[in-house]
């Protein structure tokens, strides 16, 4: 299995290509839309390279779910996350940083989840 470092070189070098951004852009805590640009469309483009440089199925909806916040999903409330959205944020993504989130769970900051590190983890968990 690749070392810590290894796995967040080639995530960085995914992100490069994919965004088009500087490699110094990419570092741990840079979330994908708001420090790198990225948009819903490069989502899939990202998991497509994520696949390819790492020789791994990921399926979808797996490293970025999808709807969890929409106004129908039930988990959302008056702008923010409900507590049963955050019990769901943990379960379908175990690889983020949750609590951080759940100390202000507005809606608007909900793709602040979504970090270099947060790919990184999810990378190596599923190489495990």
């Amino acid at each position: 299995m690749p070392s810590a470092d290894e796995i967040f070189e080639k995530v960085r070098e995914t992100l490069v290509d994919a965004l088009g951004v500087d490699d110094d852009e990419v570092v741990p805590t840079a979330t994908l839309i708001g420090d790198l640009g990225a948009e819903s469309i490069d989502f899939l483009d990202i998991v497509f390279r994520l696949e390819k440089n790492f020789d791994i199925k990921i399926p979808r909806g797996e490293l970025f779910p999808e709807n969890l916040a929409t106004a129908d999903s039930g988990f959302v409330a008056d702008g923010k996350v409900t507590p049963d959205g955050i019990a769901q944020l943990r379960q379908k993504m175990p690889h983020a940083d949750v609590d951080s989130f759940a100390k202000n769970p507005i809606v608007s900051k909900l793709s602040d989840l979504f970090t270099v590190d947060m790919m990184c983890r999810f990378i190596t968990a599923r190489l495990k």
